[in-house]
């Protein structure tokens, strides 16, 4: 064997040891979890939110690891006649019931996140982010039932719409959700 054939052997065999390596470690970061789950996905719960109408809503978790979310919509809940509310107007904050080792608290969420909307089209809020309380790995959470009638100290979900219509609106839930989150 001349020293020229063991060279070019040596050559073809790294770009294959490359191409090996450099595959398994793109198959690494692909399989790695970017995100925390959070089981189910989606749940649902009643609301009686008074003249903005009760009914079922859906509630859409999310955990992308830094932040968890829950997005709220409805089409039993809608914007009342005569009003509106333009992108990114109506604050809205949703308590829910916390259990984590056995303790029950409460989590709050909340943020400034909608489309625009106006009568008689369907709510759709958030996605609120977990604004008061903690949540870890394990914890659940579900609807804070409350008896009727809603109040500014009795709600389960408020609603502030600033623009161009401004109301507060308190809602109680009238149910637990289909499925607790578990985050």
């Amino acid at each position: 064997m001349s020293i020229s054939s063991t060279r070019t052997s040596h050559r073809r065999r790294l770009p294959l040891v490359l191409a090996a390596a450099c595959s398994a470690g793109a198959l690494l970061a692909l399989s790695s979890p970017t995100a925390s789950a959070v089981a189910p996905l989606t749940a649902t719960a009643t609301f009686n939110c008074g003249s903005w109408g009760s009914g079922l809503a859906t509630l859409t978790a999310a955990d992308n690891g830094t932040t968890k979310s829950i997005k709220l919509t409805s089409s039993a809940i809608t914007m009342p006649a005569g009003s509106s509310a333009d992108p990114n107007s109506i604050t809205t904050t949703l308590k829910v019931s916390k259990t984590s080792g056995g303790v029950t608290s409460q989590v709050q969420f909340s943020a400034k996140a909608n489309p625009g909307m106006s009568y008689p089209n369907p709510i759709t809020l958030g996605p609120l982010k977990l604004s008061s309380g903690t949540l870890a790995a394990g914890d659940s959470t579900n609807s804070v039932v409350l008896s009727a009638p809603a109040t500014a100290t009795n709600w389960s979900l408020q609603i502030v719409t600033s623009s161009p219509t401004s109301a507060t609106v308190y809602c109680v839930a009238t149910s637990v959700q289909s499925a607790a989150f578990v985050w």
